[in-house]
């Protein structure tokens, strides 16, 4: 099994290209389940998550085939409704084919999703939202099965808590479905905008994006499309984290401050330098970190897939900060972790205590999810010695070429 060694204490300089997003990638490729014809989507990062979407649609006769080294081509019939617990449970994003399958066979059982074990998230808002569209659904052996023998209809649907997921699940659906939909209390996440684009693009129309509540018209039929999907902005943020615990300068390219929300606020206020240019942000710390106190939430909020990052920036900051995880109840698990390289983390419910400390040490380590995984790499990238981050395989679902994009900053790193 592949693990990372990291030998700390070098300043990153130099400039890293942001690569597409994959949270956003996910959905435009379960798109490609909504129309016989072609979809191209351009600035598709290499990722795990991402290939194991595609041997999903694969499974389902949508031929997902990478033309260009950042342009994945979709097209095909669907053969076939079921999504299988064995492609499934390696990512919750698998959810996703559950709106466009229904909307246009009519039918679809998906296996109950799995992913990274950071708390429960229940897809209670998917079938609930399809539901009201019309569907029939019955929980059986592990499965979600699903039928709407008249097709989806169009309604008002009220979230009693922002969830993307659902948002997208249900924008998927209702571009279909027979009326109007209105998502009330809808996610505002980038990554909702780039999928309406993208949905739009192929004969939808969706408004309302960047705002809370989204206006889906649905139509008899979608075709085909080309979009450019938007730069990742949580690895923007986690190569911004970098920069400043190494204290370097690196040029994030293509990044874009308007897609970072709180979390380029709570850098700011922790003592990073941040500037926008026409490439992209630069990002830089020349003077000490301070303690900042963070909240996840929804988009505009600070997003949760950038708490480990942080929590581990905070963990050489001058002072004290308290990071609050509103999102998962189970986001912690790097904690232990990190406390092995000398951070002083106290963990209270759901809130961390982190007193900063002058440096990290070098310790073997071991990655628990995604982003906890990222979180390690930083502060090997910052310790003093030798850092070994096993389960690397978390990792590579959302990060592209972590080595190569670090190694050209100037850090000791290795795949072994």
């Amino acid at each position: 099994m592949d693990r990372i060694r990291i030998a700390g204490g070098r300043p990153l300089e130099g400039s890293i290209a942001i690569s597409g997003a994959k949270n956003a990638a996910l959905p435009l490729m379960a798109a490609g389940l909504l129309t016989d014809d072609r979809l191209i989507l351009d600035n598709v990062a290499d990722l795990a998550d991402l290939r194991t979407m595609a041997e999903l649609l694969a499974q389902h006769g949508i031929a997902v085939e990478r033309t260009l080294p950042r342009r994945l081509s979709l097209g095909g019939a669907i053969t076939n409704t079921e999504a299988p617990y064995d492609i499934v449970r390696k990512m919750r994003a698998s959810i996703l084919v559950l709106g466009p399958l229904l909307a246009r066979t009519r039918e679809a059982r998906v296996s109950l999703p799995g992913g990274c074990a950071i708390g429960t998230r229940p897809v209670d808002l998917h079938l609930t939202g399809l539901e009201a569209m019309g569907a029939e659904i019955k929980l059986d052996s592990g499965y979600i099965h699903a039928t709407a023998k008249r097709g989806l209809r169009g309604a008002k649907i009220t979230f009693p808590f922002v969830s993307v997921g659902a948002t997208e699940n249900l924008m998927l659906a209702a571009s279909l479905a027979d009326g109007e939909t209105v998502l009330i209390n809808a996610a505002r996440e980038p990554e909702i905008g780039d999928l309406a684009e993208c949905l739009n693009a192929m004969g939808s129309n969706i408004t309302g994006m960047g705002t809370d509540r989204l206006t889906i018209i649905g139509a008899r039929r979608l075709h085909g499309a080309q979009h450019e999907i938007i730069p990742d902005r949580i690895e923007a943020g986690t190569y911004a984290c970098a920069a400043a615990i190494t204290g370097g300068e690196v040029l994030l390219r293509g990044a874009r401050s308007a897609d970072l929300g709180a979390v380029m606020a709570c850098l700011l206020q922790a003592g990073v330098d941040i500037n926008e240019t026409v490439e992209g942000l630069s990002v830089s710390r020349r003077n000490g970190l301070h303690g900042t106190d963070v909240m996840t939430e929804p988009f505009p909020g600070f997003a949760t897939d950038m708490q480990a990052q942080f929590m581990t920036l905070m963990a050489v900051a001058e002072g004290a900060s308290m990071i609050t995880e509103s999102i998962f109840e189970n986001r912690f698990m790097h904690v232990p972790e990190l406390s092995r390289m000398g951070a002083r983390i106290n963990v209270h419910g759901a809130s961390a205590i982190v007193r900063g400390v002058p440096v990290l040490s070098g310790a073997p380590v071991m990655a628990t999810d995604l982003r906890a995984s990222f979180s390690l790499v930083l502060a090997g990238l910052a310790a003093k010695g030798e850092t070994i981050v096993s389960r690397v395989y978390h990792l590579d679902r959302g990060y592209e070429h972590v080595e190569q994009k670090l190694a050209a900053c100037g850090a000791a790193i290795e795949r072994i």
